[in-house]
């Protein structure tokens, strides 16, 4: 009787320890599918942020039907988001531009963004060290299209903003003081820089501040005239003298920018005449 008990009990002890042994192992191998789901959920979302952060494939813009009204909303902390990340939202109806502006110190660079995006979108702008992003979303043909517009100051510090200003952008816009023959011969410089890091975007060459040249004695403003020129057909830009005051050339250039990227049917007049905003390429 004692040698059945005892037979018993060991076979009860082998039978609680193989069930512990199930236990562990069950207790193991969720945690695994955890860790797996885990890292799936992770390397689904750097594919996500990879896809996204690709340049956008530009295309002729389609019509959509005018009846599907959405609402153009900029969101400031997705913008934070996707410019922290991938760069790009994930909405299928958003096509993103961004766009660049390069030059030197109290030139007129940020009043020329305020004054096309509005200081209620300047309000929500990003601003970092030596940078300042802003947005601006707009409908064309049934598309929304938003502007990201990288503002890189002009001092010394500001230049390690580059790089990260001018990858992937459409269009890098160098601009200068027209009323400060020092901030023109500065544009060579800027569009060199920019060039090391971005071949493909249009480039184009912006005087700021057309209200005060016009004051300048005519031979000036003849002399200012050429070397710009000159300058706009080495870079192979297109020049536009603009004022953020009296908002001249400052949508154009935008619209601009729309037209060649997506073969829009708009084309801009060229003007050559000294002492009126001029308009070469």
């Amino acid at each position: 009787m004692a040698k059945i008990i005892h037979q018993t009990t060991r076979k009860m002890s082998q039978l609680c320890r193989k069930f512990a042994q199930v236990d562990v192992r069950w207790g193991v191998l969720k945690r695994v599918s955890f860790v797996g789901q885990f890292f799936r959920f992770i390397w689904n979302r750097i594919l996500v942020c990879s896809v996204a952060g690709r340049p956008p494939h530009y295309r002729k813009l389609q019509l959509r039907d005018p009846s599907s009204s959405s609402p153009l909303v900029t969101d400031s902390d997705t913008f934070l988001a996707a410019a922290a990340t991938c760069g790009y939202d994930s909405d299928s109806d958003l096509v993103n531009l961004k766009i660049s502006l390069l030059g030197d110190c109290h030139i007129g660079k940020t009043t020329f963004v305020i004054k096309y995006v509005g200081n209620e979108q300047e309000k929500m702008s990003l601003q970092m060290e030596g940078l300042n992003l802003m947005d601006k979303t707009l409908s064309v043909q049934g598309a929304r299209i938003s502007f990201r517009i990288w503002d890189v100051a002009g001092d010394k510090r500001s230049l390690d903003q580059i790089p990260m200003a001018c990858k992937d952008a459409v269009a890098i816009l160098i601009m200068f003081d027209l009323t400060s023959r020092c901030t023109l011969n500065s544009v060579v410089g800027w569009y060199s820089e920019a060039r090391k890091w971005n071949q493909s975007a249009i480039p184009i060459l912006i005087g700021t501040k057309f209200d005060d040249f016009v004051r300048l004695p005519p031979d000036v403003q003849w002399t200012i005239v050429t070397q710009a020129r000159a300058y706009a057909k080495a870079m192979k830009a297109t020049l536009f003298f603009s004022s953020a005051t009296h908002n001249i050339n400052v949508n154009k250039i935008f619209k601009f920018i729309m037209a060649k990227l997506f073969n829009l049917p708009w084309t801009v007049e060229r003007n050559l005449r000294v002492g009126e905003p001029i308009i070469d390429f």
